[in-house]
């Protein structure tokens, strides 16, 4: 079958003068597919979940798949004789009007086997020529810009419409036999047996943790949730170290690493500096409480178990960005990145409220957290791994006899009930027995000084949501003078109190 473009006039360029190049484009391939669908609307079926008329090169060949398109799925019969009603006549096609372009392509249309090939090969194409127009833009914006314009949000641009391209119309998606989710099935269980703990999700390193939710779960959003001073950083901190530190990998046949048992980690760290978080870190490692390191009151053995905690730590896959005011949109392009320049196997946002949404304006937070929420959400499951997302509890709680959070205690939105998968809050009745010690001596003070003895040292992590587990509470030993979480209770023995 000629092509379109094969009546056109090619003038030969002048000596000196370069080639033009025209953008990449197969006209048979959109040819062949579109005679193979008027022969039989079956092929249209064959490409229609990842094809779109804006992927064809030539305007007609668009009008001619979109029209189509809108009769088949209206239960009608898209052929020549049926189409050319809803084409312009007028239109000239090299020396042929549009009806008989129509009858050519049927007649020298080929079997419908191939059709989803040359689907995917007018797919590709346009990928290529989206890609070319983002570079053009590129170029063309850097060298317009003016002289108050952010280079780097050119760079978080164009990586977001770079991840969109890759993302939308993908044709390895649809349905599947039940028969390759049940072989997932199985793999994951095969895998959870190698890994420590038996989990199949990632591990935590808190033990009775680790039972409750089966670790870490890839694409999940967990929500940890606390009013200050619980200690819900200290506790993401905690989990984000075990991780990195348990993270071993293997070197696959195509020459790339996978991770078989911890995680390189992620860790957004909005409200601290990686400094201060480093500190954080070395004083659950060491035992020598923070606010010592901070003021040099420490012993020459005490700087040596700090020195030796550091070296190890050099050697950790543990990431930290510590930029503050990071919108939601820029956060999802520099864990992308990291993803692909390091791996990723867990990400940590300390926390939900410093983050802004993509707009500018602020009217309606509620609006704005709903974003930010639903973007996680979603960034969880494009990178496959688990997000744990830190929120602040409103002051409700303060109110309430019992301080013990529930889920109408998250701040700002129910979205992120919503969203999350998992919602754990973190109590420590420890903090609030503290600011209520009456007069010593009195009696009211022997049974305060009862309920002290029994708290100190613990904390609760309450599951309040879980979508493929247990709710209940979890008890933790906290040092609060380093800031750290371990077990509480003995091998075998699960907490007592769940819904």
């Amino acid at each position: 079958m000629p092509s379109l473009d094969s009546n056109v006039l090619k003038l030969a360029p002048e000596a000196g003068t370069p080639a033009y190049r025209s953008a990449p484009h197969n006209i048979e391939a959109e040819q062949s597919l579109l005679g193979a669908i008027l022969v039989n609307n079956d092929a249209f079926y064959r490409v229609s979940d990842f094809l779109e008329a804006r992927h064809f090169f030539e305007p007609i060949h668009q009008t001619i798949f979109e029209t189509a398109g809108s009769l088949i799925r209206m239960g009608k019969v898209a052929t020549p004789v049926t189409l050319k009603t809803f084409l312009p006549a007028d239109t000239d096609l090299g020396g042929i009007t549009v009806s008989q372009y129509l009858a050519r392509l049927a007649a020298e249309a080929t079997t419908i086997i191939n059709a989803q090939d040359y689907g995917r090969t007018i797919y590709e194409l346009s990928l290529r020529r989206d890609l070319i127009r983002i570079g053009e833009d590129m170029v063309n914006v850097a060298f317009d810009a003016p002289v108050d314009f952010a280079p780097r949000a050119q760079i978080e641009d164009a990586e977001r419409r770079l991840y969109e391209l890759a993302e939308s119309g993908r044709y390895d998606g649809g349905f599947q036999k039940f028969s390759q989710a049940l072989t997932v099935a199985v793999d994951m269980a095969a895998k959870a047996f190698q890994r420590d703990g038996k989990l199949s999700g990632i591990a935590t390193g808190l033990r009775d943790l680790d039972v409750k939710m089966g670790g870490l779960q890839p694409s999940d959003l967990i929500v940890l949730a606390g009013r200050p001073g619980m200690g819900k950083t200290a506790l993401a901190t905690n989990i984000a170290y075990n991780v990195a530190q348990a993270h071993q990998d293997e070197l696959q046949a195509d020459g790339t690493r996978k991770t078989v048992n911890g995680g390189i980690v992620g860790f957004f760290s909005c409200e601290m500096s990686a400094e201060q978080l480093a500190t954080r870190i070395i004083a659950e490692r060491t035992g020598i409480p923070s606010s010592s390191i901070r003021r040099g009151g420490i012993a020459e053995r005490d700087f040596e178990k700090i020195r030796d905690a550091s070296i190890e730590m050099q050697s950790l896959p543990f990431y930290v960005d510590e930029t503050g005011g990071l919108s939601i949109a820029q956060l999802m392009a520099r864990a992308r990145r990291l993803k692909r320049q390091k791996g990723l196997d867990l990400l940590v946002v300390d926390y939900i409220q410093l983050l802004q949404g993509s707009s500018k304006r602020s009217d309606n937070r509620v609006q704005e957290v709903t974003e930010i929420t639903t973007s996680l959400k979603a960034l969880a499951k494009e990178l496959t791994v688990p997000i744990i997302a830190l929120s602040q509890l409103s002051r409700q709680v303060e109110s309430r006899d019992d301080k013990r959070p529930q889920l109408s205690d998250l701040r700002e939105s129910g979205s992120i009930e919503q969203d999350a998968d998992v919602v754990m809050f973190v109590f420590r009745e420890e903090y609030y027995l503290a600011m209520k010690q009456p007069i010593p001596g009195t009696d009211d003070h022997i049974k305060w000084q009862a309920e002290m003895d029994r708290a100190l040292g613990k904390a609760e992590v309450i599951i309040g949501k879980q979508r493929h587990g247990p709710t209940g509470t979890v008890e933790l030993h906290f040092e609060s003078s380093v800031t750290r979480f371990g077990n509480l209770t003995p091998d075998g023995h699960l907490p007592t109190r769940t819904d």
